[in-house]
This record gives C-alpha cells, structure tokens and sequence, in this order.
C-alpha cells in the first residue's frame, strides 16, 4: 500500500467497497503486511471489524530473529562496499556454520565481486577449520553442472561453494544455482536486492550489504525502502529446522540510528494516491462513476488518504485538522485535479456547474490505460505532416518511459550506441530515460547486440510501444489525417518485427542474414510467399548453412506459413444514393488463406499468431481498415480489427460537403507484418443533398 504499487491497490480496494456497499452486497477482504503503527487505519479503510483485526509486534515470528547492525564510517561507496567484505565473511562464519546464508547486495557487479570475496577469504586460510562452503561429498555432482555454467566467474565460485544470482544472467544459470543452493550444495547464496521479493530461497542467515543503490535517473544513491528492507531481513529463518535466525545489515553510519527504527519498530504506512489522482479520475469520468466535482469529492472519501489526512496533516500539506481544512484540502486537490484534465482536453469541465464529462482523449488513454499526460503529449506533437521520426520521436517521449532504471555508466554506454543512429536528440541529457528509451528503439531497428541489461530495458520499451502506438493512431483519426494515421501503422509493424520499414522485408524472416537475403534476391525472391514456392533445390542452396532438421529452418518454415494473405472484397452500399454531407457506409470482406493440406494428425498452429524473432513476447496480429483521400489527406474513418479467418466489416463515415465524384482509397494495414498491406480503389458519386436543392431552387426564384 506505501510502495509503487500502492494507489493502483487502493483505488481497487476503495472502488470495490464502494461498489459492495452501493449494491448492498457483502465481500470478504484480506489483507497482509508486516507490523504497523496504523494498523487500525488500514483496516476502518477496509472496513475491517476491530474483532479481526491482528496486529503483531514486530519480535513476533515463527523463528526469532536476532538482528545484528553494523555501521561503518567510509563515506565512498564503492570504499564501503569493500570495507563491508571481511565482516561479512567473519559474520557468516560465527552466525551460520553449516547452514545456508544469503546475502543481498546493491548491484549485479557487486554479487560477482562478493561472491569472489568470499571465495578469497575462505581459500586463503583465514579459519584453520574451513576451506570452503562446499557440502561435504557433493564434488562428483557439482562437476557435472559446472560444465553447463555458461559465466565463467560463476562456474569458480560455485566450486568454492558459493553462488550469484541476479536478473540478467541466463535463465537455465539462475536456475541451478538456486537449486544447489536449495539442495544445500552450495552454502553461500549472493543475490542483487531487486530480487528480494521473488527469490525463493530458505535461510538462516540474512546479510544486507549496504542499504541503497545508485538511481541513474536522479543522479544519486537512493535508500532502499522499508518494505524492500523487512523483505530481506525477512528471509531469515527456516521454520521446522532452524530454532533461531540470524541476520546482520552492514549500512553507512550516519543511516544507523534511522534504519534501527525503521527495522525494529513498527511505522506508519501512508498513501501516495494524490500523485496518482490524475489517471484515476480520468477513468472514472469515462465510466461516469464522477459527473461533477461533488461525485470527486465523494469518490475521495472512501480512499485510504482521506483516513489519514488528519492523522499526519504535515505530511499530505493540510493547514489544520477541522472541517473546514480538511474539506478546504480536498476541493482543492479536486479542482487542480479536474483543472488539469480540462487543460489537456481529457475531460470537459464546466466552471459554473462544476459538472464533468470525458472527451475523446479520455477515453483513448483509459481504453489504453495510458497516462493523461502521454496522450496530452500526443495531441500536442502530432500534425497532418508527422513522418515516422516523430511518431518515433513522440513514442519515446511518453510519461511510461519516464520510469525506466538508469544505471551507474549507462550514459556512456547510450552515448556511444548512439553513434550512426538516424534519429539523436541532442539537446535531452543521457540520463534522461526517454532518450534512453528513444536510443533502445532505434537499437532495435538496427539489430545492434545490448548487454543483459540494456536488452531488458529494449524488451520493456518495446512491449509497451503497442498500446502506444495504437493510442496514436486513434488521436490522428480524431484529426481526420490520413498520412500520420499510415505512418504510425507501419511504425506499429517495425515494432513487431524489428526492422525499419527502409529495410528488405526478408530481413523479418528468422535467421535471414544479409548474405541469405542477397542470395535470396539473387533467385528471384521478393517476399515470403516466394521462400514457399521455391523448389526444394534452389531453396536450399539459398540456405545451405542450415540443416533441413535445424531449429533455425524450422523457425523459417514456421514464419513463412504464418505470413498472411488476405483476400478482400469492397462494396460501396447503396452508391447510387450519396448525398452530400450525409452518412454513407463502405462493406468490407476479409478472407485469411488457410492451408489446407495439413495434417490431420498434426496440431494447428493458432491462426494470427505472430511469427517475430524480434518481439519479446507472444503476439495476435491485427489489421485496420482505413478509408481516406490521399490527394487531400483526408481520413473519412479507421477500423481495427483481429482475424482468424474470415470477417464482415462495415465503414461508415459522411460524404464530402461538395458535390461531384471522389477516388478514395481503402488501406488493409496489418500490425505485425511489412509487406502485406494492400489499397483499393473506392470511388464515390456525390450528389447535392435535399438543403442544397432547396437553396438552388431559392435562388432562381430569386432571379
């Protein structure tokens, strides 16, 4: 409820009681945290009765725990760090002799180093009694798996009876270390601190090896939180087998007397819903739950934040506890809330009445469960001229973006990656995480290998480019702009498969290197389809350098066999009978080929399931329909759709104002796949409307 995470769960919470209460119903709620000082508060919020509601000491656990807090006085931290070595070792010895330890550090280069620490003092005879934490008797099997180790620095330490995990190193790697450690193998588990909450590993021993880490955004070393530290902390201890654990927290000494009480008593929690306002009431207003500043006024009521605004009113910026502040405070916060929605054309508010109702852009971003201001953003970048640099450009500029991890050096590293990018920015800083995610982007056309790292981060700014995108395509069609409309779809389509749309369109298939790709052209090959039809000969001299059993030829026969093609039949309804500016309807039918000499025996594949090397994750492609006027940039409409095999889809929009014949054209634009799209000829006969009749006849009458 206090972390990131936090208002997301107390707007479900409160919205959810809201709504049990409203239908008169009951719902059951349970809820888990570790000890509170406002425990009381958390559960009237729920509406928990007092009768069950626990709160337990902080000393109460199933195994005791014995907390040790080491301070050093060295103000570097990379010197900390160091100093923390020995006395961590020396820590694991005294505390947990034969029993597993875990330890949480900082950062991934610093479980590597720990880990080699540890390894230097145990073979370097600092005990007479102990080499290693190896589990006696478990050589011969420990041989085997290191052999499968693919990091070098971790297949040594292992042998010494040490092990490192963090979130970049390969899955199959983690996965046997933890296991040893599991196993009791190995004695010594290093782990980064990002890890806490998901790794799984019983212990006896906990050591927390500093107590923050280096937030490139800010440009600074950041505390870890509270609930990130009793999460450490909190692993100590193996109920059934240990009777006490232990766990020792080695911090900068000035942090000492505040990390004591944050770990040895229970604190308040609050709530951060107020940064978080904005979004939440733009959903609301969409699902009419808020119509006016009253109904905001009422939907904050039942928030966490309102129980604790006069408990701590110095920290929500309250000036007094009456009433009269506390209602001051919240129409106050309603109206800056609502004021700026209405400034970004989220929501149209009404002054005088105070009611509230959403606008298109609203809508866009909670269908999209997009932040206002990343659509604001998009409304005011966006124009009937945008090319696909600046719908790259407005992409990765998006408030999502603006959360993404700097790391320590990650400057350096962007800067040079950055080099013989088409698109740079030069005036944003390096820290700054949306030109970091602007520069991960065109890495991603370019194919250009990342480190473990920065590969995560592509994978998070490329899955969330498609809802993105999307949204902005849906804004354009809000302006009626064909272009930019056709522009962000084929952007849409680089993102799923990874290449700039300037590239070949072979260079999608799997495994198409240049060198295939030129071999490829050289036998006539243009597009997928015609992998297919090549003879069995040709193709594989084309691909010689992979087996006709290969994962790699798999993957390209599994590619080009997904690769759509589409038949399409367009109708103009009732064509003869288009009057000027009234409704008319165009009638579209879609038609997927379907192979159908498979095998009975065979499993199906799952039809428009998108074939990328490139997209991190699972895909169903989609199509829009768009009906539009190149020679004016005119979009009359846009529909999205999915399809499995076939569809029905009906057009409409208005004729033009002005009377006469009109050549449209209808785009079929795929998301997922370049080189599939398709436009047909629609041509129109407008002709004068009845009001325009009418003012003719006027006319000559007045002759």
């Amino acid at each position: 409820l206090g972390g990131v995470g936090g208002p997301i769960l107390e707007i479900c919470v409160s919205r959810m009681r809201r709504v049990v209460m409203d239908a008169e119903a009951s719902c059951r709620f349970v809820g888990l945290s570790a000890s509170l000082a406002n425990a009381k508060d958390v559960g009237d919020w729920m509406g928990v009765k007092s009768s069950n509601l626990f709160n337990f000491s902080p000393k109460v656990r199933p195994v005791p725990l014995d907390t040790h807090l080491v301070s050093f006085e060295v103000n570097n931290f990379s010197s900390r760090l160091l100093a923390m070595g020995k006395p961590l070792y020396n820590a694991i010895r005294r505390h947990s002799t034969g029993k597993p330890a875990l330890v949480f550090v900082p950062s991934r280069r610093q479980a590597q180093l720990t880990a080699i620490d540890l390894m230097t003092y145990a073979s370097n005879g600092m005990d007479d009694d102990f080499d290693s934490f190896l589990k006696a008797g478990s050589e011969a099997a420990l041989e085997a798996i290191l052999g499968q180790i693919q990091e070098s620095a971790l297949a040594q330490v292992l042998a010494a009876g040490i092990g490192f995990v963090h979130k970049g190193m390969p899955a199959r790697d983690r996965a046997r270390v933890e296991g040893l450690f599991r196993d009791g193998v190995v004695g010594v588990l290093v782990a980064t601190a990002d890890m806490c909450w998901e790794l799984d590993a019983p212990t006896h021993f906990v050591g927390v090896v500093g107590t923050e880490s280096y937030d490139g955004k800010e440009q600074r070393f950041v505390d870890y939180s509270i609930a990130d530290m009793l999460c450490m902390v909190g692993k100590a201890g193996r109920p059934g087998r240990d009777a006490t654990a232990k766990a020792v927290v080695m911090c900068h000494a000035p942090k000492s007397q505040h990390l004591r009480k944050l770990l040895f008593d229970p604190l308040p929690i609050e709530s951060h819903l107020d940064s978080y306002l904005h979004d939440a009431f733009m959903s609301e207003v969409c699902i009419k739950t808020i119509e006016n500043q009253q109904e905001a006024l009422d939907y904050l009521t039942w928030s966490f934040m309102y129980r604790r605004l006069t408990k701590n009113p110095i920290y929500y910026g309250l000036q007094g506890v009456s009433q009269d502040f506390l209602g001051e405070h919240l129409s106050d916060i309603v109206e800056t809330v609502l004021g700026d929605l209405g400034e970004s054309k989220c929501v149209d508010l009404d002054e005088e009445s105070g009611d509230v109702s959403a606008l298109n852009l609203g809508y866009i971003g909670s269908n999209y469960y997009l932040a206002y201001s990343t659509v604001e953003l998009i409304a005011a970048s966006v124009t009937e001229k945008t090319k696909s640099r600046g719908i790259i450009e407005i992409l990765s500029a998006s408030s999502e973006y603006s959360t993404l991890s700097m790391r320590s050096g990650e400057e350096k590293q962007l800067r040079i990656l950055s080099r013989g990018l088409p698109y740079v920015n030069k005036e944003a800083r390096w820290s700054d995480p949306n030109n970091k995610a602007l520069t991960l982007l065109q890495c991603y056309f370019e194919r250009k290998p990342l480190g473990v790292d920065l590969k995560q981060d592509q994978d998070v700014v490329v899955e969330g480019a498609v809802k993105i995108l999307q949204a902005i395509v849906d804004v354009v069609a809000t302006n009626h702009w064909l272009k930019p409309c056709l522009e962000a779809m084929e952007v849409s389509q680089m993102i799923t498969q990874g290449v700039w749309k300037r590239d070949d369109q072979l260079k999608q298939i799997p495994w198409f290197t240049d060198d295939i790709i030129k071999k490829a052209r050289a036998k006539g090959v243009t597009s997928p389809f015609d992998i297919l039809e090549l003879e069995d000969d040709v193709r594989g001299e084309i691909l010689n350098k992979y087996g006709d059993e290969s994962r790699e030829m798999s993957e390209i026969a599994a590619f080009c066999n997904s690769f759509p093609t589409v038949e399409v039949g367009v109708e103009v309804v009732d064509e003869d009978d288009i009057t000027a500016g009234d409704p008319f309807r165009v009638s579209v039918k879609l038609a997927r080929e379907v192979d159908e000499d498979e095998d009975d025996d065979e499993e199906p594949e799952e039809v428009g399931k998108v074939v990328s090397k490139a997209f991190p994750k699972d895909k169903v492609e989609s199509w829009w329909l768009v009906l539009g006027d190149p020679s004016t940039n005119k979009l009359y409409t846009v529909k999205r759709t999915t399809l499995a095999e076939t569809a029905s889809l009906n057009l409409d929009s208005y004729a033009p104002e002005d009377p006469g014949e009109y050549e449209l054209k209808l785009y079929l634009m795929c998301d997922s796949y370049l080189g599939v799209d398709q436009e047909f000829d629609v041509k129109i006969s407008v002709a004068v409307g009845e009001d325009g009749s009418e003012d003719d006849d006027d006319m000559d009458e007045e002759k």
